[in-house]
């Protein structure tokens, strides 16, 4: 078998078994798990680590802020619901975070740090430019969508139909 033959046949057991869209459900889940953790976290902890993020600089509303959004787009990206948007928010979120708290890359957390963000950002931009895939709320709405403008256009149709074959019934006097 040709190197091209078992790429071709790999290609065939990969779209049979949906292997692409797995893995990205698997992603999503795996990336998803670090805002949603810590975004309850934060929540359940609410004095304490408000009092942290306040020594830091972090404004009340700005840390009621961080939270929705690690809850909010964290669920997003999991379940698959406006992926792209959840995708885009906390790769943003992540690369404020690198920039604007990890600047001391002469300390080797710090510097851990920096790059984690810089990574999970990055996974998070390319997620919003590939999108859910199959496995997930949003294919299902787009599925949905789809078979009710289907619908539409084929009630259309038939009354179009129905409408050209107007019977004229005369009866006798």
């Amino acid at each position: 078998m040709t190197p091209n033959e078992v790429a071709a046949k790999l290609t065939g057991l990969a779209t049979k078994y949906h292997i692409r869209d797995v893995t990205l459900l698997a992603g999503r889940l795996l990336m998803s798990f670090i805002f949603l953790h810590e975004g309850v976290t934060l929540a359940t902890h609410f004095d304490a680590a408000a009092k942290a993020m306040a020594a830091l600089g972090v404004g009340l509303p700005l840390f009621i802020a961080t939270i929705a959004l690690q809850l909010g787009a964290g669920f997003s990206v999991a379940s698959g619901l406006l992926t792209r948007l959840g995708g885009i928010g906390l790769g943003l979120f992540c690369l404020a975070t690198a920039l604007l708290f990890h600047t001391n890359l002469s300390s080797q957390n710090e510097l851990l740090h920096f790059e984690k963000d810089l990574a999970i950002s990055g996974g998070m931009f390319v997620l919003a430019a590939v999108g859910a895939g199959r496995l997930s709320l949003d294919w299902l709405l787009a599925r949905t969508l789809q078979k009710r403008e289907r619908d539409k256009e084929m009630v259309k149709a038939l009354l179009a139909v129905e409408n050209e074959f107007s019977v004229d019934v005369r009866l006798p006097v």
